[in-house]
């Protein structure tokens, strides 16, 4: 697949793929698997996080093992489209950890909302003291998911 990136080589990507894969792969691993010398290799990791691709470094959960097997997909209507009810909501949805993703819509809902949960009164308690109470929510419908087919945080470089 091309790169939507210009001013990415061949090695960039790769040393990109391979830190999306594994994060935690040390210099000295990186730098064997493209062919580079550790010294080449950090300096070109150092200039993709400086140019911000790189943008951090994390560690992903296994939400069945976490304790929250549910996922929900939650269409939400706010009372009004202004930029300051947009902004209470978008600073009020950043309290509960619950939400894992919150997108801005263009379309009948404003935002679409992932969140998880433990149970059935979990999910309840996500959907009737958060959702429904976040600033200028009119709205709320939701969309359980049985089974995750496809999940990835790795972007195609």
């Amino acid at each position: 697949m091309p790169s939507h990136d210009p001013n990415l080589d061949d090695r960039d990507r790769a040393i990109v793929r391979l830190l999306q894969e594994d994060g935690r792969l040390t210099n000295l691993e990186l730098a064997a698997q493209i062919n580079l010398s550790p010294s080449a290799c950090l300096r070109r990791v150092k200039l993709l996080e400086d140019r911000g691709l790189i943008a951090r470094y994390v560690m992903l959960l296994d939400e069945k093992t976490a304790g929250l097997p549910g996922t929900a997909f939650v269409l939400v209507t706010l009372d009004q489209q202004g930029r300051a009810a947009l902004d209470a909501f978008e600073t009020a949805i950043h309290d509960h950890p619950e939400v894992t993703e919150c997108c801005l819509l263009a379309g009948a809902a404003d935002y679409m909302v992932r969140v998880v949960y433990a149970d059935a009164a979990d999910f309840e308690r996500i959907h009737t003291e958060i959702l429904t109470q976040l600033p200028g929510v009119v709205r709320v419908q939701s969309t359980l998911a049985l089974r995750t087919v496809k999940k990835t945080t790795a972007l195609p470089v």
